[in-house]
């Protein structure tokens, strides 16, 4: 029987901003376990094109266009293998914890931000939509 004096745990929420959004080369919703869509978001930062895929560095006066999930520890895990994180200094991405607004809510998510040698010479993706970009759509 669980304990009812501890509160439940809400649900990890992760944030994505390219090849996993939806409709992108690794969709989130055709992983499994399944996640649930909480709602469309973006996060301060700038966005890089690195061929096949996107990089966000955090932070600055630009928005990244994304989408927020909630996903179980086992999916987590997956996109940890996805996005080649293991936890060494020379990893493309980091996770990173930020704070996101969705639908009027602050949430905390995971977001896997690149790291900044792997984009010394990409070029930036000013209108931070990694689909439009792919779209071949420009500002």
């Amino acid at each position: 029987m669980p304990d009812e004096s501890v509160p439940a745990r809400p649900p990890r929420c992760v944030f994505v901003y390219g090849t996993l959004r939806r409709t992108g080369s690794n969709d989130i919703t055709r992983l499994t376990p399944a996640p649930r869509y909480v709602g469309p978001a973006q996060v301060a930062g700038l966005l890089y094109h690195l061929g096949a895929y996107p990089g966000m560095l955090l932070g600055g006066d630009r928005c990244v266009v994304g989408e927020v999930y909630a996903i179980t520890p086992a999916l987590e895990a997956v996109l940890d293998g996805i996005e080649g994180v293991w936890g060494e200094p020379g990893d493309e991405y980091v996770r990173r914890e930020v704070v996101v607004q969705v639908a009027g809510r602050s949430l905390e998510c995971l977001v896997y931000e690149i790291n900044p040698q792997h984009v010394l010479a990409a070029p930036e993706i000013p209108h931070g939509d990694w689909l439009r970009a792919v779209a071949g759509e420009s500002d």
